[in-house]
């Protein structure tokens, strides 16, 4: 699959044909092709690109050797993509936002908002005790530990902890708008992670 990688702008509403469409607003700036893996010299099929220009005092002088055999300007984001066919493609290619189509169904990629240390309630949507009065156990997970056997706490036991900052993959999003000119994205419902933050888009198109 051959994706970008876009900045979440916010939330806003498109009326297509006459029904309000809540879409994430996105910025996906052109990427460049920085590597092309192949199977004979790598193993799989892949490219890597290049996203996001930064200052060459931001990156290390082998990442700026690297992207120098692409002609490619510093870049402060790299990404593979795994592809069928690698002859598509050329060191220094640009890949732009015409990879999408309105209609087209995406797949987003990010890291969801931290939360800090929250309660099994928060964190997990437990119903909790009874609140009435004296009752201790209101917003408490209650027991988790076993008899003789295993005289441990299961792993995995859903108990208080930290809250999100967790890669989340949301599948099937469709692409309502697009402005190739100011290089914006709008898809339908919620993306992870907070404004300003980056996420990957995936086509769902085999390449």
């Amino acid at each position: 699959m051959v994706g970008l990688i876009a900045k979440k702008i916010g939330m806003s509403r498109i009326f297509v044909e006459g029904n309000a469409v809540a879409v994430t607003v996105l910025e996906a700036e052109p990427a460049i092709v920085t590597q092309i893996k192949t199977k004979d010299n790598d193993g799989y099929d892949a490219i890597q690109v290049g996203f996001v220009d930064t200052k060459e005092i931001r990156i290390t002088k082998a990442q700026l050797g690297h992207l120098k055999k692409s002609n490619a300007t510093p870049k402060k984001y790299l990404k593979e993509f795994k592809i069928k066919d690698t002859n598509d493609f050329t060191l220094g290619n640009k890949i732009e936002i015409d990879i999408f189509n309105v209609g087209d169904q995406i797949d987003v990629l990010g890291i969801s908002k931290g939360k800090g240390f929250a309660g099994a309630m928060k964190r997990y949507n437990f119903a909790g005790g009874p609140g009435g009065h004296g009752s201790m156990f209101n917003r408490r997970v209650g027991s988790i530990g076993n008899r003789e056997w295993p005289g441990r706490v299961i792993k995995g036991k859903k108990m208080p902890g930290h809250l999100g900052n967790e890669r989340v993959t949301i599948k099937n999003l469709k692409v309502v708008f697009i402005d190739k000119e100011k290089n914006i994205i709008a898809v339908s419902g919620a993306v992870p992670g907070s404004r300003g933050s980056y996420v990957t888009l995936l086509s769902k198109k085999e390449k």
